[in-house]
């Protein structure tokens, strides 16, 4: 309990490099996606109450006492099941591929705008999902409520390097496109058709010096503001994309 506890407070992994979701949503949408479900903790009132869930879980069902479940939890509102799980193994094949639009987040640490990018990506047919350095880590519990589950059905890489992400770009023959403000061509003139990545950084400080000098930089037209957050901004492009792309 002790490494669940930490993992959750810490928004990492578990010490055997597991990962906790909370709630039967994310229980429901991990039965049905790639990840492979470990373990599930309910309280005594919860099992009755996910009983139908729970029949669907092939798994080790622990059973924990309100209090000491309530102690665990990284929600205010326990819904009084979580769930202990394994994403699969990420890699660059299926990242970047020969028809796909790779998304990739740079720098975003705020869980609310890094899980409405990868909602956004799962709409709009994005094909994979890449977080460089420096971005919040899948394991944390806000930003995986916030993906409501469409991280559990999309190919990702974490933790990338810079410099890894450019050359397998390169090997792949992919053209990197960057949403920034100060950019003059508009993302409506922009080719998004051929195989491309796009890149979006936080709203502190924008995409890094080590990937802009090597993109082609698109803004989103607007007016009477200076600036979107990043969850809209690259919401607005995967749009632009699936639509150039006759996806939508």
């Amino acid at each position: 309990m002790q490494s669940i506890r930490r993992a959750i407070a810490s928004g990492q992994a578990t010490d055997e490099g597991r990962i906790v979701i909370e709630g039967p949503h994310l229980v429901r949408e991990v039965l049905r996606s790639p990840w492979r479900l470990e373990q599930v903790l309910v309280t005594p009132h919860g099992r009755q109450r996910h009983d139908e869930l729970l029949s669907k879980a092939a798994v080790e069902i622990v059973e924990i006492p309100a209090r000491a479940f309530e102690s665990l939890a990284g929600t205010e509102t326990s819904q009084e099941i979580m769930a202990l799980v394994t994403p699969p193994g990420g890699a660059w094949a299926d990242c970047l591929t020969s028809a796909g639009l790779a998304v990739i987040l740079d720098g975003i640490q705020d869980p609310g705008n890094a899980g409405t990018i990868v909602r956004s990506a799962e709409a709009f047919g994005a094909a994979a999902l890449i977080f460089l350095e420096g971005c919040v880590r899948i394991a944390n519990g806000k930003f995986l409520r916030a993906t409501a589950g469409s991280l559990f059905r999309m190919p990702y890489l974490e933790d990338t390097k810079r410099a890894d992400l450019r050359s397998h770009l390169r090997t792949a023959n992919m053209k990197l496109f960057a949403l920034t403000a100060q950019a003059t061509i508009p993302i409506s003139k922009a080719d998004l058709r051929p195989p491309c990545a796009i890149v979006v950084g936080s709203e502190a400080h924008g995409v890094s010096p080590e990937l802009l000098p090597h993109a082609a930089s698109l803004r989103i037209p607007i007016c009477r503001v200076e600036s979107l957050n990043a969850g809209v901004a690259c919401s607005i492009a995967l749009f632009e994309a699936a639509r150039q792309r006759g996806a939508i």
